[in-house]
């Protein structure tokens, strides 16, 4: 594959996954796909771990659908953008460029959660989907690290 074909794709796959999410997050919830309707009141948490902390040590008071969604649904869909951020960019191959990166997009969608009333602004959603980027972030650097070794082993056999 040509390289400029290669770039291509990746910016094809991206839009796509991107689009995906961008409905998970906002259009389902806007459309009521999702369950969650309009409040009448801002609804916000400002207090790092005041969800997190409930679900972890009183799990008993939490049927499993509910657990899981709230703690592995946040991480879980947000490994994807731990990838797709510093294989596009490469200025955000840098840990701290990266997670900078990750909670400014974090703060936007949770800020348009809040002026549109639909879900809420929870710092705690930030901390989780933060996490699930460091998940796919590391699984990138292991890929990257694998194919520049394998490289320096194929340069240092020679032709």
């Amino acid at each position: 594959m040509s390289e400029k074909s290669w770039l291509h794709s990746k910016w094809m796959l991206t839009i796509v996954a991107c689009m995906a999410v961008l409905y998970l997050l906002i259009m389902g919830i806007l459309l009521f796909v999702s369950g969650r309707t309009p409040s009448m009141y801002y609804q916000y948490n400002l207090v790092p771990f005041e969800t997190i902390r409930p679900l972890l040590m009183e799990r008993e008071r939490y049927n499993t659908d509910t657990w899981v969604k709230n703690l592995f649904g946040n991480i879980v869909l947000f490994i994807p953008l731990g990838i797709w951020i510093p294989w596009l960019f490469r200025r955000c191959r840098l840990f701290l460029t990266f997670t900078s990166t990750v909670v400014l997009l974090l703060l936007g969608v949770e800020v348009t959660q809040l002026i549109t009333r639909v879900g809420s602004f929870d710092v705690d959603d930030i901390i989780l989907n933060t996490i699930g980027a460091w998940i796919g972030y590391a699984g990138f650097k292991l890929v990257l690290c694998s194919q520049k070794r394998t490289r320096n082993r194929t340069a240092d056999r020679g032709p």
